[in-house]
């Protein structure tokens, strides 16, 4: 029997070799979503042939047939042919010709890649399994535990290269004293530590809040099943789900920005733009801006939708309470004080925190629909009854991504007991109307295939944020299914709005995966440097591969902008991101002024609150419960050397945190269920039994 022990070895060192070595060269014109699909989903990898832009010497004329291959041996699984987009067209967008492969009919668990045997080029692994995008949730979501204001980042929740264990901003005249900017004096200080930075930098805005804050607890409330409690943030293992603890952070924040009076204060920063890196080496003065009714209503619209939800949790029923109270006083200050406003443009903080006149409106308008949600008073419902047709979406008939929470506002409002039957089906018609029909850039997009990677917004619509309105737009489609409002499309909706996901994900002509740092995390070619203060350029995360460290992982940010331009001081071209076709017209670069790399490359909590309710939707249609498991069948060819005991011992390459499971027939397994390694007894003089191993990763 010693023959059979070279043949075992050669077994052996076949997996490794191939697990190690795949066909061909990577390349980046192959697009995927990085992080992969849901079995069930549908699945188009889009190849590109680039004709103008920074790329475009990159000519490809791909095979006709692309083969998936497993990543664990190189065996190919699937084939299929590519179809041209646009009978060959050159889509002005990316300035690419684009190939699709549709492989949607393939639902097996694994690791795989695309390969395209005429060029023998492949593409970056991807997984399909409904937790294909747990690393993606995870890390996207932990970034706001990285722009936690006012607590230190420590470990374990902080990867041991990000901690940042003091606390920032709670120094002199910091947070926990803060100084009115109208009257800088010891008398007027407050106590207005906590919340999230807001973007880039470590200013504190409660009307940026409106948003973000809308997005996760309508994530929460659309696909609560996905949102769990071991995310690996301080709160994690206490009994409530990570979102809402997260979510709470914020909320704590803006309790403390809040009146006796029911008014609220409307932004926390610094003078003259000041940071440091990482946050707690920031140590420049900080103060407040006065109440205001914008404020106020933002304040009294997050509270009331905030109170629903967390009514659900019993640990926090007390909490809810207090929103409920702090909303409805909210109200009553900003409706006795309707036009208070503050512009703190040019004399404390970044951006202009204060909307428009119609954004406040709209703000209120949110707000009686939350509040009228909550409590059930006829006020609320009167106040939104009256006014709601100064919406958009009902003076416009039109639907778009630049409006999404004035939207939800009013598609919530629809599903109130005691609302106003007449008033919900105006608002049902005139948006499903809008997105199924009424406007080319929603569902007639898609239908027409206008998009040749699939996550269609018209050129105008490409702007500072683009990735933020993009997965607005994403969002919008799942609406139609959440709120049941054109069954026979729902298909198509749950398709246009994944494609946005992909999009993002790695389905884009730049081949970038819009997430920052993720090498270690399943996304090969992702997003290596983004402007945020903490990661700054020349700093130890300033970028991976060129920097010691790299940033955090799971940003998102603004994305192609084609109005981008560098501050005239800058007197240079910047190209990418300029003179590009729209899509791109992106850079992952952070020099800050004069090149203004934030128009391009900031992150923000906005961006990434509007990123996770899309993955939430998405998430929203894996199999319950999920199936998560790779199964790698595995045929032995021989086996070793007849141990002492009679038995033969069969074994297949160990790989961490997989569980094995082994057929026999011909033979008895004596002992080894359940490891790499079996021993089987079985007759010599009768044929060698037949014996599979089915290895199953997590």
């Amino acid at each position: 029997m010693k023959y059979l022990l070279p043949l075992t070895f050669l077994l052996t060192i076949n997996i490794l070799e191939v697990h190690a070595q795949a066909p061909g060269v990577l390349d980046a014109r192959i697009h995927i979503d990085q992080f992969g699909y849901l079995p069930g989903s549908q699945k188009m990898a889009v190849i590109a042939s680039p004709q103008s832009g920074y790329n475009a010497p990159a000519n490809l004329t791909p095979g006709t047939q692309y083969r998936i291959k497993r990543v664990y041996d190189n065996v190919t699984v699937f084939q299929g042919n590519i179809a041209p987009w646009n009978t060959g067209a050159i889509h002005a967008q990316s300035g690419d010709k684009a190939w699709w492969f549709d492989f949607s009919t393939f639902t097996t668990n694994g690791d795989y890649y695309l390969y395209d045997s005429l060029n023998n080029i492949r593409s970056y692994p991807f997984r399909i399994s409904d937790c294909a995008y747990e690393p993606a949730l995870k890390q996207g979501f932990r970034t706001y535990y990285y722009q936690r204001c006012g607590t230190g980042k420590t470990q374990p929740f902080a990867e041991a290269d990000l901690a940042d264990p003091q606390p920032c901003h709670r120094g002199n005249l910091q947070d926990e004293v803060c100084y009115s900017i109208q009257n800088p004096v010891q008398s007027s200080a407050k106590n207005l530590h906590g919340g999230w930075h807001d973007a880039g930098d470590y200013n504190k805005y409660v009307n940026f809040t409106y948003g973000p804050l809308m997005d996760l607890l309508l994530a929460y409330e659309e696909n609560s099943a996905i949102w769990s409690d071991d995310t690996d943030i301080p709160e994690s293992g206490n009994g409530v789900p990570d979102l809402l603890d997260e979510v709470k952070y914020e909320l704590d924040w803006l309790l403390r920005m809040q009146q006796t009076n029911g008014s609220v204060l409307c932004v926390v920063g610094v003078k003259n733009f000041a940071s440091a890196s990482p946050p707690s080496a920031d140590h420049a003065q900080r103060y407040y801006g006065p109440a205001t009714t914008s404020a106020t209503l933002t304040v009294a619209a997050v509270f009331a939708l905030a109170s629903r939800t967390y009514q659900t949790i019993p640990s926090l029923s007390a909490y809810a309470a207090t929103l409920q109270t702090g909303a409805i006083n909210a109200w009553n200050w900003a409706v006795a004080n309707p036009d208070i406003t503050y512009y703190n443009s040019g004399i404390l903080a970044a951006g202009e925190n204060e909307p428009d006149t119609y954004s406040r409106d709209m703000r209120k308008l949110a707000a009686a629909s939350f509040l009228y949600g909550l409590t059930g008073q006829t006020v609320y419902r009167n106040y939104f009854d009256n006014n709601y047709q100064n919406a958009h979406l009902l003076q416009w008939s039109y639907a778009y991504l630049f409006e999404p929470h004035t939207q939800d506002a009013l598609l919530f409002y629809t599903m109130i007991p005691g609302g106003t039957a007449s008033v919900k089906n105006n608002i049902r018609n005139t948006y499903s109307y809008s997105l199924k029909t009424g406007n080319d850039d929603n569902l007639p997009a898609f239908l027409s295939q206008s998009d040749a990677y699939r996550a269609f917004v018209r050129n105008e619509n490409y702007t500072w944020g683009s990735n933020e309105f993009k997965a607005h737009q994403a969002n919008m489609f799942f609406t139609m299914n959440h709120y049941a409002l054109d069954a026979t499309n729902a298909i198509n909706y749950k398709n246009a709005g994944a494609g946005f996901l992909h999009y993002l994900h790695g389905v884009n002509p730049t081949g970038y995966c819009y997430l920052s740092n993720m090498g270690a995390h399943c996304a090969e070619a992702s997003v290596p440097t983004l402007y945020h203060s903490w990661f700054n350029n020349g700093t130890l995360w300033d970028e991976v591969g060129v920097s010691a460290l790299g940033p955090a992982p799971g940003f998102i940010p603004g994305g192609p902008n084609p109005y981008f331009h560098p501050d005239g001081n800058c007197n240079c071209v910047i190209s990418p991101p300029e003179n590009q076709p729209v899509q791109k017209s992106y850079r992952p670069w952070n020099t800050g002024w004069p090149e203004n790399s934030w128009e391009i490359s900031e992150v923000a909590i906005y961006t990434q609150a509007a990123y996770l309710r899309l993955l939430g939707n998405v998430l929203g249609y894996r199999s319950i419960p999920p199936s998560c498991a790779i199964d790698l069948p595995v045929q032995i060819i021989g086996s070793m050397e007849v141990c002492a005991d009679g038995t033969y011992q069969y074994n297949v390459l160990e790989l961490p945190g997989s569980t094995y499971f082994w057929e026999v027939t011909g033979g008895v397994i004596v002992s080894g269920q359940g490891t790499s390694t079996v021993f089987v007894l079985w007759n010599t003089s009768a044929p060698t039994p037949s014996i599979t191993i089915h290895q199953t990763i997590p």
